[in-house]
């Protein structure tokens, strides 16, 4: 008899610079049998899967890319949204939060009329408060729901810290919490480096001690930023981000990356999407994992996410305006 074999197959939903960044990450690294794009341009669609497709031979493995439509997304096992506007100059990622709502409904709807009960992995920004808005409009468990929150931001901390203290940022555990924005905070208090608290490395070694742990965090908030005056997107970084998150899912790892989930008394906060460690599997967010935070960084964590609460309150007003127009 045949064998069975379990396909694993993911959706890619926009075919712009992160959307297909995100699709050839999945192909290089062989992270699942297919890749699928979707994108309203369907010609555009059409030549970027040619293009991926061209670039098989000479890779490890013979990843199917395909383009498609939303009736496709009945056997996916994950889809990622990556289709909105990035913001224009002098916005922040707040500023283009009705547009992309307004993008990301019209994607949600057919996806889940397909027939969909995978995961959904936003990537869209403002992520935090999109990725409440896909839980709202799927009906989808919330673990089956995240976004990928605070993860770039994480690795742009750790490179930043790495770079200072002459490290593999690899080798230092750090995150950055709460909004994808500038509102994020970091638990400084919590940042180990090889195990060694990094408060202990500044009063141990002179060279470092005058590092500004404020000025590390706002390069981390603001080189998005930086990135995109010059190229006009961001779009290498974030896609690593979300196949780490998409390989953490597929190959069930139990691994902890800081995603944006629904938070529900963690932290003392309810009802509201953030940044937090979470602990990824093949259901998606297993768990909220809460770090032990000091006083003051509690309240920075709280006031960040208090940004993303109105955010939140500003679409549901915007929309129920909208029904009675």
């Amino acid at each position: 008899m045949a064998i069975t074999i379990n396909r694993s197959k993911v959706i890619v939903v926009g075919a712009g610079l992160v959307g297909t960044s995100t699709a050839f990450s999945l192909i290089t690294q062989s992270v699942c049998d297919e890749v699928m794009l979707i994108d309203i341009n369907r010609a555009k669609a059409h030549g970027e899967v040619m293009d991926l497709c061209h670039s098989i031979e000479y890779l490890n493995r013979n990843v199917l890319v395909t383009e498609g439509d939303y009736t496709d997304c009945k056997d996916a096992d994950i889809v990622v949204i990556t289709a909105g506007p990035p913001p224009k100059p002098g916005q922040s990622r707040l500023d283009t939060l009705g547009l992309s709502a307004d993008i990301v409904s019209t994607i949600v709807e057919p996806v889940m009329k397909s027939g969909f009960n995978g995961i959904f992995l936003v990537v869209t920004n403002p992520v935090d408060s999109i990725a409440q808005y896909v839980y709202q409009l799927s009906g989808l468990p919330k673990q089956q729901v995240l976004g990928t929150g605070t993860a770039i931001d994480s690795a742009r901390l750790k490179h930043f810290i790495g770079d200072i203290l002459h490290v593999d940022p690899r080798s230092i555990q750090a995150y950055t919490m709460g909004e994808h924005g500038d509102s994020q905070m970091c638990p400084w208090s919590l940042v180990t480096v090889g195990g060694k608290n990094i408060m202990d490395i500044v009063r141990d070694n002179k060279e470092y001690s005058d590092i500004d742990f404020n000025e590390i965090l706002y390069k981390v908030t603001r080189v998005g930023f930086d990135i995109l005056s010059v190229k006009g997107t961001t779009c290498y970084g974030i896609a690593s981000a979300a196949v780490g998150i998409i390989k953490a899912i597929l190959y069930d790892e139990n691994s902890i990356l800081p995603v944006s989930t629904l938070l529900e008394g963690e932290y003392g906060e309810f009802d509201v999407y953030a940044g937090v460690p979470c602990i990824l599997n093949r259901f998606g967010v297993k768990d909220v994992v809460e770090v032990n935070m000091t006083e003051v960084e509690l309240n920075q964590f709280r006031a960040s996410v208090h940004v993303v609460r109105e955010a939140i309150e500003n679409l549901k007003d915007r929309d129920k305006k909208a029904l009675f127009l």
